[in-house]
């Protein structure tokens, strides 16, 4: 009996042994370049220096990350192109700059879609968001997860918009994106399109008079410097999704493959939940730096989200009625 225990005992050792050693040649020694907009101490780079602690860690210490921000890549825009080519392995950015490689993106620019964050979280996370997210493939680009952004409100150095019109004629910029060009023009905005990079000198210089991102970024990107207004809209909520190139993909093994899956949506929680600790605090400074703050009625509100009925019939028909509809069931259904 005691040899049978020590056999045993011997097979299992020698299991586990051969456990580990198949395991660690599921994984090759891989630098990630991982790419971000905004700089190291904002909500982005908090959560890009987590997603990289987990892969290394989960990985073994084969994998790392070398996490690259304050837009040293490039734009959006840019970096999309460079994971596409195969030149640069994940980026994390705006979806709405996406919408020009895969149209389907542009049902999240939908003006006044989400309520609050628990309905942005059910559709994002659940089979629509995902359908959406997996037309991306097919361009060369591989979507692990959604972030937060936030709601988007609107700065400018004019005056306060405290009604619809308030908007006309002023220079705001917006991203590269067909939906935000229309919804402000539609607005009577002045809209013009500008990467995220240039934008604060575009600010400094007096070449925009305005822009629209959330309490965040405002502060993380001490917008406050160069912006006298604020007016809370919360007229999009935007997303941002974490890419890898899908020619770096379709290299990886399996395990390598979930290493960097697991560790996006653990990111994903903590960006979230960082992310909107952060925006109370976020508007708090933003005041108390000097920004006069003031809230778009409840009323005003309706007659922008009234304007921008031609704006959602374009994205409807832009994205697919089928897609449309099957958005809408899912935020009345989150919203129950």
């Amino acid at each position: 009996m005691n040899q049978l225990k020590q056999l045993c005992a011997v097979l299992g050792v020698a299991l586990a042994a051969a456990g580990a050693q198949a395991q660690a040649q599921d994984f090759k020694p891989r630098l990630i370049r991982f790419g971000y907009g905004l700089n190291e101490q904002s909500n982005q780079g908090r959560a890009v220096k987590l997603f990289a602690q987990e892969v290394e860690k989960t990985s073994g210490g084969k994998m790392k990350v070398r996490a690259i921000g304050a837009a040293a890549l490039g734009s959006d825009v840019q970096m999309q192109q460079a994971l596409i080519g195969g030149a640069q392995e994940m980026m994390v950015g705006s979806t709405a700059t996406l919408v020009g490689i895969t149209k389907e993106m542009a049902i999240w620019d939908t003006p006044f879609l989400f309520n609050n964050t628990r309905e942005a979280d059910a559709v994002l996370d659940g089979p629509v968001g995902q359908k959406v997210m997996d037309k991306l493939q097919e361009k060369g680009l591989v979507g692990l997860v959604y972030w937060e952004n936030g709601f988007r409100n609107l700065t400018n150095n004019k005056q306060p918009v405290a009604k619809l019109e308030d908007l006309n004629g002023i220079k705001l910029r917006v991203m590269q994106n067909n939906v935000f060009l229309d919804s402000f023009k539609t607005l009577g905005a002045n809209a013009v399109p500008l990467p995220f990079s240039e934008l604060f000198t575009a600010l400094e210089t007096k070449a925009v008079d305005g822009q629209e991102n959330p309490y965040n970024t405002i502060l993380s990107s001490k917008f406050y410097e160069v912006q006298k207004y604020l007016t809370v809209t919360n007229h999009v909520y935007s997303p941002w999704i974490v890419l890898v190139s899908k020619k770096y993909w379709d290299g990886l093994s399996a395990a390598e493959k979930n290493v960097l899956l697991a560790a996006a949506r653990k990111s994903r929680d903590f960006e979230r939940k960082d992310t909107r600790e952060e925006a109370a605090k976020a508007l708090a400074e933003l005041k108390a730096k000097g920004m006069q703050v003031n809230d778009l009625s409840p009323a005003e509100a309706s007659r922008m989200r009234d304007r921008l009925t031609r704006v959602n019939a374009s994205v409807a028909a832009s994205v697919g009625m089928d897609l449309w509809n099957e958005l809408q069931a899912a935020v009345a259904k989150a919203r129950k």
